[in-house]
């Protein structure tokens, strides 16, 4: 079973793996994956939109003769992320005491 999962849950991955690390486009896909069903054509919009906010800035990082554009969090990215966890912490709670407050003895 999955669960759909809000644009602002996503966001809030995306900025908690960027958080931990700058990332670029592929590697952020793959671990927003662990987290989520994903997938790069979905990712790539989610980026710019959060580029344009002001949450994200990218550089390229020349690789293989390639570059690579590596997104990294802002000082605002970081703050829209703290906020975005307390809410998801809020919400969580309501969601476990309700799924997990269901249980009871026969």
């Amino acid at each position: 079973m999955s669960f759909q999962l809000g644009s602002s849950l996503l966001d809030a991955c995306v900025l908690a793996v960027l958080v931990k690390d700058d990332a670029y486009g592929y590697s952020l896909t793959q671990q927003v994956r662990e987290i989520m069903d994903i997938s790069e054509s979905t990712l790539y919009p989610v980026l710019r939109r959060l580029q344009k906010q002001g949450f994200l800035t990218t550089y390229d990082q020349p690789f293989q003769g390639r570059n690579r554009r590596y997104y990294r969090i802002t000082a605002s990215g970081i703050e829209k992320y703290q906020e975005l966890l307390q809410e998801w912490l809020v919400h969580k709670q309501k969601i476990d005491s309700v799924l997990l407050g269901g249980i009871k003895g026969e």
